[in-house]
């Protein structure tokens, strides 16, 4: 149709203003839309915290910017899962003969200690978990999840390990503390032990302790030391430290998550801790000592196989990779360099032991060594102690 006249321009303009107005209310109900869903994902990391933050009789500022909340013991997240409701308290373990013969007469120090104050007798320290501390993991994650907050995270691990296999109500190690570099968001460095049994990548039971570095879970790049629990394969069970219902603690003096200090240097003062794990024959219980210190325990009420005993002990290190385009992670192992390079230099295992029926501390009939990265990260034997580790990207490793 033929227009020419001031008539037509009107319509013309009415059409122009109806579009305005549709972008206009679409963009005002867009912009609503994402206030609704920022104000319902605030309101889920809340109810979150309030399951993990209990509240304590008494607050630490740590010298390393850590809030320490001292909650009284029978508050702790451990008791809110179905399983353990109702359960008791176990203050110290049943078999504890052969703990004797094991103390390294090394006094834990963490840096939260440095604040010159303590937690009360009748409570436990607990790391304070924030609201950024939820949101810096979630944004890592698939979907950005918030549930999967307190989890490993999920990309390709690479070990280098030592491990036996049998019968076992326990392990212990003395492993070597260092801070190596790590590059991605949601990458770590870990050296610890694994208490496993069950089939891997399906319904695997694992119990584990020792130094990480984790910038995701932490906020930093401090080796902290850590307690980790799965009953199906890192699927959707378990968590760090205190972050979910399951470990049980008792001690008032070390704080799971806390910062571990000092650490060794190239060639200097080395530093080392003790991890060991063991099973309560009587209650079924699997205790974690720390030195010297008894931290607390695994319910066996959390497991299928390990309720039973552990077909598997690993000692050494792992490293997530979550480099996009298959390019390989330049995140360190131990101290970022290769067992070859010996005391001193690369990170190192030793007083490497198992317990068995009698509730013994011994070396284990034979130890085997793997790397599933070797050009990345590495593992040998020199005398009883294993050195492990590796740089990550390198020339050596692509």
């Amino acid at each position: 149709m033929r227009c020419c006249g001031f008539p037509c321009f009107d319509r013309a303009r009415a059409v122009v203003a109806v579009f305005l107005v549709f972008y206009l209310v679409l963009g005002v109900t867009l912009v609503l839309g994402d206030d609704d869903r920022g104000r319902q994902r605030s309101l889920t990391i809340q109810r979150v915290l309030e399951k993990i933050n209990k509240p304590g009789v008494a607050s630490i500022q740590s010298p390393d910017g850590d809030i320490i909340d001292c909650v009284p013991i029978a508050n702790q997240p451990a008791f809110d899962h179905p399983l353990l409701q109702g359960s008791k308290l176990q203050i110290s373990p049943s078999n504890s003969s052969f703990l004797l013969a094991s103390k390294s007469g090394r006094k834990i120090q963490q840096r939260w200690h440095q604040a010159g104050q303590r937690c009360p007798k009748g409570s436990i320290p607990v790391r304070r978990t924030l609201e950024l501390d939820v949101e810096r993991i979630a944004q890592q994650r698939e979907n950005h999840s918030i549930d999967s907050f307190a989890r490993k995270s999920q990309g390709p691990p690479h070990h280098a390990i030592a491990y036996a296999e049998g019968v076992f109500y326990g392990a212990e190690a003395v492993i070597n503390v260092w801070d190596p570099s790590v590059e991605g968001a949601d990458e770590f460095s870990l050296s610890q032990v694994w208490i496993l049994s069950g089939t891997f990548n399906v319904d695997l039971n694992s119990v584990e302790a020792g130094w990480q570095v984790n910038p995701a879970l932490y906020g930093d790049r401090n080796p902290r030391f850590f307690t980790y629990w799965t009953s199906d394969s890192y699927r959707g069970t378990g968590c760090y430290n205190l972050l979910c219902e399951g470990f049980v603690q008792i001690n008032d003096q070390v704080v799971l998550g806390g910062a571990v200090a000092p650490v060794s240097s190239l060639n200097g003062v080395q530093y080392d801790i003790r991890i060991l794990i063991f099973k309560d024959f009587i209650t079924g219980n699997w205790w974690l000592r720390y030195g010297d210190e008894l931290i607390g325990y695994w319910p066996p009420q959390l497991f299928t196989h390990l309720a039973g005993f552990a077909n598997v002990i690993e000692w050494g290190g792992e490293v997530v990779n979550t480099r996009p385009n298959n390019r390989h992670t330049a995140t360190q192992m131990g101290s970022g360099h290769y067992p070859q390079a010996g005391y001193a230099v690369a990170s190192y295992l030793k007083n490497l032991r198992v317990v068995d029926l009698t509730s013994l501390l011994r070396g284990p009939a034979s130890i085997f060594t793997l790397s599933t990265k070797p050009d990345c990260y590495s593992i040998r034997s020199s005398g009883g102690t294993f050195f492990y580790g590796g740089p990550g990207l390198s020339s050596s490793c692509q």
